[in-house]
């Protein structure tokens, strides 16, 4: 673990919420969450039947402090503008760099923490608390960072990782063409070598950052047709013939700008590719495995906003001379959402755990907790705005964005269709 987070798991977490913000609030200490919207501020007993922190050590439930403190402090009372205004937190990421969150599963020789798959886990749903959308590009970011740590060599982990580590730098994935989504393998950038260069043709879509960071990890045609003619570079901003689509409007993800990456006569070292030639399709699946329990720890930390908002509403909200929460219909629906949010969270946790140990079952466990806690958190938070009547529709109240936010996660790192492809396809083929 990096020594700033280890420092910073020392401090004192008893802080005080003293203004309205305008975004959910988890907000850990002495055993009470304080959950906070628009219109008011409530805190409740800690929810300990869908509390993050049991079956943690010691040490994971300290740095999982650090990351919902974080989320309260510094991401979620900004989550709303990011969203409207569409604001890159360039500042704010850098600061949860400083907690270790920059390369959270980096070696720390090269300014990485060091921490397992599961301690990432935890600590992306506990940043996700704070604002998903600005949660789910640091995951992505961590992903591109292990990529270069993992299969770069010495002078390539020491050329990138330090600075993607403290975010000085940020990084981007490209794997996504205008025609190839789901069939990623058919990928028709073309990367020809001529010397010491590589010279990159053609166009990547729906890029996290794109534009905005300076590190693009692309995979690219160096061979035949197929995963085997695939290969990894590294491609930095400032490269001639690299250039930039226009900024998508999106549904949610708003605090990340995503643009298509164009590449044109694009010349690229030879010396910035990742391991040899035809491995770059091997090492996107790779980081996506990774890349699925990221972005299905996202959605955990979304739907365990949504509960506690869920539960928080039904306990003020009066129709027909009485709260909501003496309802049966709507305590049956909470702890239906209650249920699913634990259960998404073990199945998640133990894809996490298989990853880390390189176990046989690793891919499937990945594509089974990444199809399963996407679908079921987006059905929590769906849920939880339905509760909210018409006020979950305005965007004064959280849950809205949260609902917006995730719904990109049952199509990015793999569809959830595509997830079902791999599940069936190692059971029918498993001996």
């Amino acid at each position: 673990m990096c020594q700033s987070l280890v420092s910073t798991c020392h401090l004192s977490y008893n802080y005080v919420i003293s203004n309205l913000t305008s975004a959910v609030v988890l907000h850990l200490y002495s055993g009470v969450i304080t959950v906070t919207t628009y219109g008011f501020i409530c805190s409740v007993p800690c929810l300990l039947c869908v509390a993050a922190s049991y079956g943690l050590t010691d040490e994971q439930k300290e740095f999982q402090k650090v990351a919902f403190d974080f989320a309260a402090n510094e991401m979620a009372p900004h989550m709303a503008e990011w969203d409207q205004k569409e604001i890159f937190p360039v500042e704010t990421m850098r600061k949860a760099a400083e907690l270790g969150f920059g390369g959270i599963y980096v070696q720390p020789d090269v300014g990485g923490s060091g921490l397992s798959r599961l301690d990432t886990s935890i600590i992306f749903e506990a940043l996700s608390t704070g604002c998903v959308s600005t949660t789910a590009y640091i995951s992505i970011h961590n992903m591109c960072a292990w990529m270069i740590d993992t299969f770069g060599n010495t002078e390539q982990r020491e050329k990138f990782c330090p600075d993607l580590c403290t975010m000085e730098k940020f990084a981007s994935y490209c794997l996504t063409e205008p025609g190839s989504g789901s069939d990623a393998a058919s990928l028709l950038t073309t990367a020809q070598r001529k010397g010491d260069h590589y010279i990159l043709n053609g166009s990547k879509a729906f890029i996290s950052g794109g534009g905005d960071t300076d590190v693009y990890v692309v995979m690219c045609r160096t061979g035949g047709k197929g995963a085997k003619g695939i290969s990894c570079l590294v491609v930095e901003k400032g490269t001639p013939g690299l250039s930039f689509g226009k900024k998508e409007k999106k549904v949610g993800w708003n605090s990340q700008p995503t643009r298509a990456v164009i590449f044109e006569d694009c010349a690229v070292p030879v010396t910035n590719r990742l391991g040899e030639e035809g491995q770059g399709f091997n090492i996107a699946m790779k980081g996506l495995n990774g890349g699925r329990i990221n972005i299905a720890s996202c959605s955990l930390g979304a739907a365990h906003a949504s509960v506690e908002l869920a539960r928080d509403h039904l306990l003020v909200r009066k129709q027909f001379g009485e709260t909501l929460s003496n309802n049966q219909f709507l305590q049956f629906k909470l702890a239906e959402m209650a249920t699913r949010l634990v259960a998404s969270r073990l199945m998640v946790r133990e894809a996490a755990t298989a990853l880390q140990e390189g176990r046989r079952d690793a891919v499937s466990l990945c594509s089974m907790a990444k199809l399963f806690a996407t679908d079921e958190c987006f059905n929590i938070c769906n849920q939880a705005l339905q509760m909210h009547g018409g006020y979950g529709y305005l965007k004064d109240y959280a849950v809205q964005q949260f609902v917006r936010d995730i719904r990109v996660h049952q199509i990015l790192e793999g569809t959830n269709e595509v997830m079902r492809m791999i599940i069936s396809r190692n059971l029918l083929t498993e001996s």
